[in-house]
């Protein structure tokens, strides 16, 4: 791993579930982004511009303007299918590093999406088209500072792509497709204004994070903040064995989560759970379930359990939980506390899970197929 300048994601203190939300969507980037709420100061661009630091480097189709999986064929960009229509021999493969993509609040859906040169399509018959920001994040990170103060239309934009993982782009009977598979990250100052509520749901994650009271981690955030600061390269030096140590185990947790598997039992136990806290519509389920088995890959087991699906609903329903007016917020989250904490108590060894399960329920134990 080279050494870059960049304060290093070990080494940021406390904010541990701030940091868990970013590691999971680095091994499944599935999930569906992290929203991160808090007030100045307290490293929410700093973890990000980290993680996205210490990302595994990336194959991909050499001389592609939007970084295609080589391996992928099925989610080509246009110009990368009709490569391969002409071409006898497969599409060259390169490597490059996991790009880190800052969004301006300012953008515009010309600049996010890409934009088709029309003039040129009709006069020359040639299609051309000027990539966005969506072609640029493909398969990386897009970080959204201040997502509150972005125009709506924009974030919907993104949190559809994000969803679908495709960009289309369709101008007077002309189109273009190109993958738009990215970990979305966004932060947020609530005291300027929140998200409107649709928009909040559709984040899959979210944190809400406060400065640190304890005295000894403030002096050891002076601490580590002045040793970046006196000599960057030094400091990331310290800190190297952790970040590839950690960086290895998100790209091995990638290679096991299409293994990881869950039973019926996992799935009814998500849907008591937001059942019971009266979470609207299904997406909360489905991103508890793809976070609960990020977790189990991320610790290198092959199944997920009670307790990954209860740090998994830490972070995928109180933002969730507190949407509605005429439903009491603080009881609600009092409430979901109490749910999350008995489910981290039922933490049930995997030969132990298949001797209580019914004969009936051997078909859910099978490994299942990564969600899409």
């Amino acid at each position: 791993m080279t050494i870059r300048t960049i304060f290093p994601f070990t080494a940021i203190v406390g904010q541990e579930r701030m940091l868990r939300a970013l590691i999971l969507n680095a091994v499944d980037p599935r999930i569906g982004g992290v929203l991160i709420r808090g007030e100045r100061g307290t490293a929410k661009s700093t973890a990000a511009r980290a993680l996205a630091a210490l990302l595994p480097a990336v194959e991909v189709v050499e001389g592609c303007r939007f970084g295609c999986d080589p391996h992928d064929t099925l989610n080509w960009c246009t110009e990368c299918q009709e490569r391969a229509a002409i071409s006898a021999d497969p599409l060259p493969i390169a490597i490059r590093r996991t790009p880190f993509i800052d969004l301006p609040v300012s953008a515009t859906e010309d600049r996010v999406v890409g934009t088709l040169d029309i003039e040129q399509a009709i006069q020359k018959g040639e299609r051309h088209f000027e990539p966005g920001i969506l072609a640029a994040a493909n398969r990386g990170m897009l970080y959204i500072d201040e997502v509150n103060l972005l125009d709506d239309h924009v974030v919907d934009i993104l949190l559809d792509s994000a969803a679908m993982g495709v960009n289309i782009v369709e101008r007077e009977g002309i189109s273009f497709i190109h993958p738009a598979k990215f970990i979305l990250v966004g932060t947020m100052n609530p005291e300027e204004g929140d998200l409107r509520p649709q928009l909040l749901d559709r984040f899959a994650f979210s944190v809400e994070i406060h400065g640190i009271l304890d005295k000894r981690q403030r002096v050891e955030i002076m601490r580590r903040n002045l040793g970046f600061e006196t000599d960057p390269r030094q400091f990331h030096g310290m800190w190297l064995d952790a970040e590839e140590a950690l960086s290895k185990q998100i790209a091995q947790a990638r290679k096991l989560l299409p293994h990881v598997a869950y039973t019926s039992r996992d799935l009814l136990i998500i849907a008591d759970l937001t059942s019971s806290m009266e979470v609207d519509g299904h997406r909360s389920d489905l991103v508890i379930l793809k976070g609960a088995r990020a977790q189990a890959a991320f610790e290198g087991r092959g199944a997920i359990t009670p307790h990954d699906i209860a740090l998994a609903a830490e972070l995928a329903l109180p933002h969730r939980v507190k949407a509605g007016p005429f439903r009491k917020s603080e009881m609600g989250i009092q409430a979901l506390d109490e749910r999350i904490e008995q489910l981290k108590g039922q933490t049930v060894p995997g030969d132990q899970r298949q001797e209580s399960e019914d004969a009936e329920d051997e078909d859910a134990k099978k490994k299942i197929t990564p969600l899409t």
